[in-house]
């Protein structure tokens, strides 16, 4: 064999060594490829998010949320609304289907039998009505987190609206005596399944939006309370060098189901609301004539002043629980008041003089 035929032989030997090496190198490209997409990806998604939060919470140059800052009302806060809800549904079904009783059947169950088929008139709902209104007036009179005004206007709207439908089956006799070809202008009448079943799906959709329309973020420059609801707006700031004081406070439902809401006090009165209460047991007697003795007008003149203590009103300050400024049944809250603290004790004047005096004692021992 000539050197030429030898070398060509180590040539086309040598072919798919530099192959295999080539295969192994873009083996390994490969993954390096995925990695710098899968890296771009999530930069972009979070520079996204943060310029997101940027414009919800309005936040200025230089401003970040921190690390777990975000918050929410607990779902579990707004219990009570849903359950009104379904309370409100439940009466529907109640006169939708009624209540079948026999001899062998409850004393309870007798009566709401006999009152709802003595009450359950075709033109005038007055049993539905009068549960309705009810319910209506004992949640109002509560004061509890259900006795809202926009919540009793809703139930208002429930009790009142089998009436206003059939307002025009009441009017049309009347109506026909002037007019012989008045039929009426609502061509239905009420059903309790399907306008029970309509009322808990917009009330339970309005509680959830209500509840996702509070957040709370802190930064690290402020705590920001922000509200979005419908047409309502609001955005409250608050620096950590204005605060005085982080109240907890834990009902025995939060407790339970792990929430609790942050009362953020400052000096300027912010976390308090000012409550006037005042008690009055009656008028004071009436003036006598003028031939009234001494002991009259002695007797007049000490109920005057006995009437004027007992009517007097006096001013309280008591914590405001507006979930519009307050981090209103948020879970995580330990997490919360940590970083309150933490923020506020760097933040905090005291702190700043130490690091100031700190740096001035390591210039002058240097």
């Amino acid at each position: 064999m000539s050197v030429s035929e030898t070398e060509s032989t180590e040539v086309e030997a040598n072919v798919p060594d530099e192959t295999e090496a080539e295969a192994a190198t873009a083996t390994e490209d490969e993954p390096k490829t995925d990695v710098s997409t899968s890296t771009t990806t999530d930069e972009a998604a979070m520079a996204s998010k943060a310029e997101a939060q940027r414009k919800k919470y309005r936040l200025i140059t230089g401003e970040e949320i921190l690390e777990n800052g975000e918050a929410r009302p607990s779902t579990l806060a707004f219990l009570g609304l849903y359950f009104l809800g379904l309370v409100v549904l439940m009466v529907h079904m109640l006169f939708a289907f009624g209540v079948s009783s026999d001899d062998n059947s409850s004393t309870l169950i007798k009566i709401v039998s006999t009152f709802i088929s003595l009450t359950d008139s075709e033109t005038v709902p007055i049993g539905f009505v009068l549960v309705m209104g009810i319910i209506t007036w004992f949640n109002r009179m509560l004061n509890v987190s259900t006795s809202g005004r926009w919540v009793t206007i809703a139930l208002l709207v429930a009790t009142l609206m089998p009436v206003i439908i059939q307002l025009d089956d009441i009017l049309t006799p009347v109506i026909g005596l002037f007019n012989d070809t008045y039929d009426g202008v609502i061509g239905f009448t009420y059903d309790y399944f399907l306008f029970g079943l309509i009322f808990a799906v917009v009330f339970w959709g309005a509680t959830w939006k209500y509840q996702r329309s509070f957040s709370y973020a802190v930064t690290s420059n402020a705590i920001i309370f922000q509200h979005a609801f419908l047409l309502s707006r609001s955005h409250r700031r608050i620096l950590f060098d204005r605060i005085s004081e982080v109240m907890v406070e834990r009902t025995p439902m939060g407790t339970m189901l792990g929430y609790a809401t942050l009362t953020i006090m400052t000096d300027s009165g912010i976390g308090l609301t000012e409550e006037t209460v005042s008690t009055s047991v009656g008028s004071a007697p009436a003036a006598g004539g003028d031939d009234e003795g001494a002991a009259a007008k002695a007797s007049r003149s000490f109920f005057k002043k006995f009437f004027a203590v007992i009517s007097y009103q006096r001013t309280t300050r008591t914590v405001d629980h507006d979930p519009k400024h307050c981090f209103y049944k948020i879970r995580k809250w330990e997490n919360v008041k940590m970083m309150l603290n933490e923020m506020h004790r760097k933040h905090s004047s005291s702190n700043l003089l130490e690091d100031i005096a700190e740096r001035l004692a390591s210039e002058d021992s240097a």
